[in-house]
Parts: C-alpha cells; structure tokens; sequence
C-alpha cells in the first residue's frame, strides 16, 4: 500500500525521483486478522449463535499491542484502506476468505488529543452501517430518543455537517433519512400521526405498548426482546451504551443479500485504558460485550486487563470467564498480540519502494542492508533514515554512501539533529518541553520573531500533526528524548540555564493561553504545572488559572505525568507548591469520583505539608468544608467557612454561600434570606433563594429564581454553574407540574452532559422521583437504588433529599405505614438542627402536627402558612393521580 509522499517529493528537484508514503506490509498481522474474521463470521452465522445471549463468554475481541513508534497506529489506517477497498491491488496481503462475505470498517482514535467521546463513537459505528441502505429501526427509535433528550433544537444531519470528522462516512448523507423512515414506519405502525417530534409523550407509551403486547403491526421489532425496556429508560449516556445492543439486534436482522460483519478499529487504546477513571473504558467494554457479531480491533501500548479480575467493580465484564481470548496463553482466534518489530523483508520492502528513481531502489542494497540492521525493524528508524538519506542526496547532489547510515537510534536522531538549521534546532529543543504545541506557541518558547523555522520543522516525518486538537503538532516520544540526550554533546547545546529559560518562555506562552475559553485553561494550566515544577518556576499565572478552574464546578482531570523528582508523598512531604497545588486541584476535581472523605482526607495532607503559598491555602480550605457539608460535618463546615470568609481572599463568595446553606440545612430561614441579599452574583443569589423558596412552599417563585440564575450562568459562559441551576431547577418544578418537570429534567441533563456533577446528576434524579411521588408504584424501590448511589459519594443532603420525596409520596398515597417507614429513614438523615425541617415538613404536608423532640425550623410566614402551601401541593397531587 502506498501514496505518494509530499514531504519527500518537495524536497528535490530530481524530476525522475519517486517517493510514496509506503507502509510495510505487516503480513502476519494482517494473516491474525484475516483468520480472526474468518473464524468470527463462522461463529456468529452459526445457528445456535444469538446476538441476544448475555451470558455467554465472548470473542469478539483482537488486540495489538507494542512500543511506541512501532507501526500500530499505520497498520490499524492500513486495514480500513483494505477493508474499505473490498480489494487488494498493490499489495502483498491475501485475500479475505470469500465465505467472510463483506466487511465494514471503522476506525475510531481514542487519544486524549483528539478528544473522542463515547458518543461520538456510537454515531461512527451507526454512521458505518448507513452503508447498508436500511433502516436499523431499534436502534433509531432509541437513538432518536436520545438525542432529542440531549441536543434538544438540534437537528442530527446539521450536527453532522458542521463537524468535518464525521463527513468521511458515506452514510453521514443518508442516515437523518433512514432514521426518519425508521421513525415513520413505527408511527404508521400504531397509528399514531407524525413521526420523531411525537414519538417523546403519547406515541413513545403507544410504542411500548405495542410491544409488550406483540402486536402484529410492531412484531418484527417486538421480537427485540429488550427495546421496551431500554425505550423507557431515562435517556442518558447509560442508557446510550446499551442500545449498542439494539444496533448489533438490527444488525442481525439484515437480509442474507445485504448481511455484513463490521470490524470495528480502536486505536490509541492505552489513553482510554490507563486513565485512573475508566468511565470511558466501561463504556467501551459494554459495547464490545452487546455487539458480538461485531468484530472490536484494539491497538494500543498494552495489553487489554479484560481478562484480570483485579478490574471488577471498574468494569461490568472482568475475569477469564468473560473473556477467554483474552487471558494469558490464549490459543484460537482473535486474542492478544503483540506487535513486534518489522521483519528484515518487510524493512527490505519499505526501503526499496520508499523511495525509487526511473523504477529503480533510490537506496543502494549495501546501505540498505545497514539501515535495516540498525533499525531492528523501528519503523520510525526507517522513516528517519529515508529523510536523512534523502537529505544528503539533495544537498550533495550524490547518493549517500552506506558508511553515512551506521548509526543506531540514537545516534541517528543525533545525526538527523545535527543536520538541522541552528534555527530549526533551536525550535526542536523548544519543542521538546511540551506536550503538543501551535506554531505560535513553539516560536514564542523558543525564543524566535519568526515562524519560518518551526513551519521547517513541521514538516519532519517526527512531528506528528492532528487539526483536531486544540494545539495540532506533537513531537514524536522517542525523538523528545533523543533530543535530550543529544543535547548533552551536541557543540551548540544548551546549559542548564538555556532549559530553564525556555521552559520559562513556555510557560509565559501558555499564561498567555489561558485567558481564553475554558478548554484553553485547563490545557494551558497542566502543561503549565508541569513545565513550573520540573524548572522550579514561581507559580505566577497558575495562581489566578487555578481558581478561575475551580469557579465553574466542570471538574476535567488535572493529574500531572511522573517527574524525575521527588513528589507528594502520602505523609505530607513535596518538592515544592506545584506539586502541592496539583494534588489540591487533583483532588477537588476527583471529588466527583470518589467519596467526600477521601477528597478531604487529601486536601488535609496539601494543608499539612506546608508547601501552598498563603494566596493558595483558601482553596484546600473551602473544599474540605464543603466536603464536611457534604458528609453531614455541620460544626466542621461552619468553621471551615468562616475562616475562609475572615481571610478576606477570592472565595470569600462562595464560602458566604456556604454559610448560607449551611443555615438553611438548620432550618434557619430568617437567616438565610437576610445574608442573601448580599451574596451577589458570584455568591448565586438567585440559585441560594431559590433553594429557600421551594422549602416554604412557593414553587413558582423558587423555579423563577433558578431559572434567571441559569441564564445568567449561561450568558457568562459558566457551563457548570447553569448545569446546577437547571437541576435544581427541575427538582423544584417536580413538587407541582409533572409535565413541566419532564421538561426541566430533560434540560438538566441536556445541559449536564460532558460536565462532571456528581450532586447535580443525582439531584436531577431526584427530581425524577418527586415528579412520580403518589403515582410510580416502583418509586420506594428507584428511591433506595439512588440513595444508596449518594451514599457511596458521601453526598449527605442527596440523601436527604431522596428520603424527603419517598415520605412525600407516602403522604400522596395517604399511607400511614409507608409514611412510617419512610419517616424513619429520613430521621437516619437528620443530625440536631440539620435536616429537622424536611422531618418538619412531612407532618405539615399531612396536615399533622410535629413531633415536640423534632426541633422546628423558622419559616419565615410562620408554619401555618407553609402548612397550606404544602398540603396544596399534596392535594393537586393527588388529584392528578386520580385521573
């Protein structure tokens, strides 16, 4: 397989001389993929296979796996070209087995630079198989769901235009069609008029009606045996991951004459698997475990731990059980394999058709065979050795002799380096300090007032470039430490002193950087940390970066790589108050993954190791309070607070907030409403009122307020903080107008999406459940499950919340026993002042009298009031579920 080579054909002027991008051949890999797709389409067209069987193990899974540089990335592109082609000229790969019938191919980079989400991935896969020509209609009827739920007002095929990756699917013309005939011919099917728009209310319940009634009309679709149950299924990124299991159901279905196997392609695997997180990853593994007649080929750095129990809890599927292909000393195929070094003959291959002249080899054989020794079959080797080679045929007007090429890697790079322009020498050491990098932002580390250099250096085979990254280059690994080492010997190398100034040039360009959007911050804040704890620069922009992060409570990770120094440790000792501020940044953006009492266990040892300058300890302060709050800590809380607020520092809004939730969790409401007034905007006075409001009773007032707070967040640009008005918002709107709170719940979601908010997902939930309090007969059952989730967060006043709204559905129900036993939960919830006044409010809403040992809230039109307002909410509630 090859293509012509720009790089190479523009740098000569020799009108005879032939370069191709060309990639060796990798025969015996592509023999393991030839026979794992030969042995996978014998076992899923085999009768007794059914791609509704959850239970049995599955092998469905092949993995390549090697160092970096050594050629998985061009292979896995290589086998969609071939796949693609259905064809293979030009290439020494065999054909497929004719019995295999048709593949489809698609590939999906999983690299944190590119940034592929999970959705992005189940719409490549539904993309792929628009290829077909039909309709997948279970899959669409739930997608479709979906995506009205999350992108409401946004068209799929617009969404689709507007972002390049996917316009390189041929169905990404044709598939808004077929998802709307899929859509039509259901409607037509209950007899119910339009098609998407109506298929959310009344059509969806006719749907799932006819389903579970096997109607005749529905009965291709009703022989999907779980699609009733995933249709009423709250629509979200869960549920999402399971309708894998409706495209591989209506993947089953397709006509002999159009049946295909799609070969699914993930690469760059190791940036989903070895984060410490594996949200993504369990996804993944989902799919991959719902589509077993679809072929998953995995390439990445390691081998895929499916098959190791150490992972369970982590994923859904862990152990040899599940995936028996996949443990160690696996034999048949597809299983785990690792990627070697090219042979002498594929090496042999690459040199001699990389570059030629009038047909011939350009590279003699005597320097060939050396390259191909040295190289011990590195492709990026060979790719190096080509572009020096060809370099010295340029600049000397002769073909360079072998001697000139018996370097090893190393040595090459060297070689490669030292051929460089002091200029573009100079940039490659810049670069070599970051991550990936902007023409702007390698001229300004390297200290140039022109780019001419680094669009010089761009265009080296070791400069790898994505557009679909924020900053597109990044220097190859391998060369990033050979540049180093070189820069050890090298005449013109740098001193110590010469490191550390461009470091600190780098530094001030991604200060630069983080005035922008948020993306930018978070990007700029961790190479920035980075570059100020390896160079021992002062914090100076991280500072200010920092707390601009933790403003907007979207929490994206911020772990730093491993450095040669001494770090953190677990007793409190650091290298300096970068790593202090990445454990404190680290945690509090964790808290969202883990329980609140480790989060405040960490940020204790930040505290205590003494490192954080005094502008920075308000941060580790005001979020072991809130951690405090969280787990139910009032006294701690409080303290915590107030010494944050009489610092006098930046999060004195915030901590004031606090201080206000805090009164109100007592029951003191006069308070409450005096200090909010002064809150402000950074205070969210509006979110803090309306969080008053709802407990006296005056919804409409309550929602009102959180409304303007969340189109205030939103014209600000504060994702996070809209996300948690509009879920406190629906929680609020779930005490009165159940249609209008299904509204407010989808919004929630909608705007909580790509954002991590632990409290607000479980507090749109929540909402869930007050909406359905007096009429689900499952609701008792859906209130533990979720409390049980909060618990295991530490999120206390979630708890509480979801024992206030079981109580308010025994009220509606007017059963004392239920009312009892859901009491005595709530009692669990409620320490001293904290939390009385939810126990208050469910004898108020019964029109009962308070017990005298429950201490009384101070509600601020006194409680005879908040009685009628809240037994006017029970009242319509019941009224409503007469109907």
């Amino acid at each position: 397989m090859s293509q012509s080579d720009l790089r190479a054909i523009f740098r000569s002027n020799d009108r005879e001389l032939k370069a191709v991008d060309f990639f060796a051949d990798r025969r015996d890999e592509w023999a393991t993929v030839a026979e794992s797709l030969a042995r996978h389409t014998q076992r899923t067209r085999n009768s007794a296979f059914d791609v509704e069987d959850l239970e049995s193990p599955r092998e469905n899974v092949l993995v390549f796996y090697g160092v970096g540089g050594i050629g998985k990335s061009m292979f896995s592109r290589g086998l969609v070209e071939h796949l693609s082609a259905g064809e293979f000229r030009g290439t020494d790969w065999p054909p497929l087995r004719q019995e295999v019938g048709r593949v489809i191919p698609v590939r999906i980079d999983l690299s944190r630079d590119v940034g592929s989400d999970f959705e992005s991935l189940v719409l490549a896969l539904r993309l792929a198989v628009a290829e077909i020509g039909q309709p997948m209609p279970a899959f669409d009827i739930a997608f479709q769901r979906y995506w009205s739920r999350n992108h409401p007002g946004e068209p799929l095929d617009e969404y689709l235009r507007l972002r390049t990756w996917f316009n390189r699917f041929p169905g990404a013309r044709s598939l808004s069609d077929q998802m709307q005939s899929a859509l039509a011919d259901v409607a037509q099917a209950v007899a119910f008029p339009g098609t998407i728009g109506s298929l959310a209310g009344q059509g969806l319940k006719s749907i799932i009606r006819g389903l579970r009634e096997h109607r005749h009309q529905l009965r291709a679709l009703a022989d999907c045996r779980r699609l009733a149950d995933l249709l009423e299924a709250e629509p979200d990124l869960e549920a999402l991951s399971y309708y894998s299991h409706l495209l591989a159901w209506d993947l089953s279905q397709v006509s002999a004459k159009k049946a295909v196997t799609l070969a699914v392609l993930l690469d760059t695997f190791e940036d989903v698997g070895d984060r410490v997180h594996r949200d993504l990853e369990r996804l993944i593994q989902r799919m991959v475990w719902l589509m077993p007649n679809a072929l998953f080929i995995v390439t990445g750095r390691n081998r895929l731990e499916w098959a190791e129990r150490k992972l369970e809890g982590q994923l859904d599927w862990a152990g040899p059980e599940f995936w028996p292909l996949l443990a160690g000393g696996a034999s048949g195929e597809p299983r785990q394999h690792i990627v070697g070094y090219l042979s002498p003959g594929d090496c042999e291959k690459y040199l001699s058709e990389r570059l030629t002249v009038s047909g011939r080899p350009l590279i003699d054989e005597a320097t060939r065979s050396l390259i191909i020794g040295n190289s011990h079959g590195l492709p990026l080797y060979l790719d190096l050795a080509v572009m020096r080679f060809l370099d010295l045929y340029r600049r000397h007007g002769r073909t360079p002799t072998a001697e000139e090429f018996n370097l090893d890697f190393p040595a090459l790079a060297a070689r490669t380096f030292r051929d460089l322009t002091p200029d573009v020498r100079r940039v490659l050491r810049a670069v070599s300090l970051l991550g990936s990098f902007s023409v702007e932002l390698a001229s300004a580390t390297a200290g140039l007032d022109q780019d001419a250099p680094v669009l010089e250096l761009i265009e080296r085979p070791f400069i790898d470039e994505d557009r679909d990254i924020l900053w597109p280059y990044r220097l190859h690994d391998l060369i990033r430490e050979a540049v180093r080492e070189t820069d050890s010997v090298s005449e013109d190398r740098w001193t110590p002193a010469d490191w550390r100034r461009a470091a600190s040039r780098a530094f001030d360009a991604y200060g630069s950087e983080a005035t922008g959007n948020r993306s930018k911050l978070v990007a700029a804040l961790r190479q920035g940390m980075i570059l100020a704890r390896d160079y021992n620069l002062e914090l100076g922009w991280l500072e200010d970066a920092a707390f601009r992060y933790v403003q907007d409570f979207v929490w994206e990770s911020i772990e730093l790589p491993a450095s040669p120094g001494p770090h953190l440790r677990e007793n409190g000792e650091t290298n300096g108050s970068v790593d202090a501020l990445a454990m404190a940044l680290n945690a509090i953006s964790q808290r969202q993954h883990q329980h609140r009492g480790r989060t405040a266990e960490q940020l204790r040892i930040v505290l205590a190791s003494g490192r954080l300058p005094d502008s920075l300890l308000e941060l580790p302060r005001y979020f072991i309070a809130e951690c405090d709050r969280d787990l139910g800590n009032l006294r701690q809380s409080m303290e915590g607070m107030r010494q944050v607020v009489d610092g006098g520092g930046r999060l004195v809004p915030i901590a004031a907030r606090g201080l206000v939730h805090l009164a109100r969790r007592a029951g003191r409401f006069p308070e409450v409403l005096s200090t909010a007034e002064s809150l402000g905007p950074e205070g969210r006075r509006e979110r803090v009122l309306g969080d008053l409001w709802w407990t006296q009773g005056n919804i409409t007032l309550a929602c009102s307020l959180y409304a303007a707070s969340r189109d205030e967040a939103i014209a600000t640009g504060q994702p996070g903080e809209a996300a948690l008005s509009q879920a406190c918002m629906a929680f609020a709107a779930a005490f009165q107008d159940r249609n209008r709170a299904t509204e407010q719940i989808a919004r929630a979601d909608a705007l909580l999406t790509g954002i991590s908010l632990r409290w607000a997902e479980i507090h749109t939930r929540a909402a869930e459940l007050l909406r359905d309090a007096g009429i689900a007969v499952d609701l008792l059952e859906r209130a533990e499950d979720l409390a049980g989730t909060a618990g295991e967060a530490g999120l206390s006043s979630s708890v509480a919340y979801i024992r206030f709204a079981a109580c308010l559905h025994a009220v509606v129900l007017n059963s004392p026993t239920l009312l009892a036993d859901a009491r005595a939960q709530l009692h669990t919830c409620i320490h001293g002042e904290e939390f009385a006044y939810l126990g208050e409010l469910t004898y108020l809403a019964a029109g009962d009298e308070p017990p005298s040992d429950l201490p009384l809230a101070q509600w601020l039109d006194g409680p005879d009031q908040v009685r009628a307002r809240w037994t006017e909410i029970v009242n319509d509630r019941r009224r409503e579920a007469a109907v």
